[in-house]
């Protein structure tokens, strides 16, 4: 059996679009896209989600938290697990908050920083990353966010780019899906749906 560990955030987590701040719904299990991509690949696989909302590559958050920066928490959470066959991140989106102030640039090298971290401890045997859908200043979420579309922009590419120098698998999931106009920030059902089935296919070929 192999074992796929993902390391998000969130939308990970399947935490629902939000209509206002207090909102904390959360997708049923069997619904969120890590579920969805372990239902597609099948029984040889086990599938680990490790998602917190809120939760950045590399930064400590002033308001939410300093255990929300994902560097902090990795080397525990990838040794508790090992062995990895595939080792998933789906982070970035937090990133392009307002204040933390990152160019998208360093948002990808957040990215990087992370893809790093993992290969140093040697123990994941492969990589795989998945730029998150453009953030889009809406709802209630829209201050918290300012700033965030254009950070966005040219997001996939840069990071793209970064983690193909680290020898790791890259996904775009803006090429299958978008945020919910709800909060322009969270992915509905529907979209938890299309990016579970088009991330187990990515999934299959990287341990071909």
């Amino acid at each position: 059996m192999k074992r796929i560990l993902i390391y998000g955030d969130s939308n990970t987590f399947g935490t629902a679009p939000m209509a206002a701040l207090s909102d904390d719904a959360v997708m049923a299990r069997g619904r969120r896209w890590g579920d969805v991509m372990g239902a597609h690949l099948g029984e040889k696989f086990e599938i680990v989600t490790e998602g917190l909302p809120g939760r950045t590559t590399v930064h400590d958050d002033p308001i939410e938290g300093a255990y929300r920066n994902g560097l902090r928490s990795l080397r525990a959470i990838l040794e508790s697990h090992k062995p990895i066959d595939l080792l998933i991140f789906c982070l970035g989106a937090n990133d392009s908050k307002s204040r933390f102030g990152l160019s998208t640039t360093d948002i990808a090298l957040g990215i990087t920083r992370l893809v790093k971290e993992a290969q140093g401890l040697g123990v994941a045997s492969k990589t795989l990353v998945i730029c998150p859908p453009s953030v889009e200043e809406k709802g209630a979420l829209a201050s918290i966010f300012e700033g965030a579309e254009d950070r966005c922009k040219g997001l996939a590419e840069v990071m793209a780019q970064c983690v193909h120098a680290q020898d790791a698998a890259y996904f775009d999931a803006g090429s299958v899906i978008s945020v919910d106009p709800i909060d322009g920030v969270h992915w509905n059902e529907k979209a938890h749906g299309l990016l579970g089935e088009a991330v187990a296919h990515k999934v299959q070929k990287v341990l071909e």
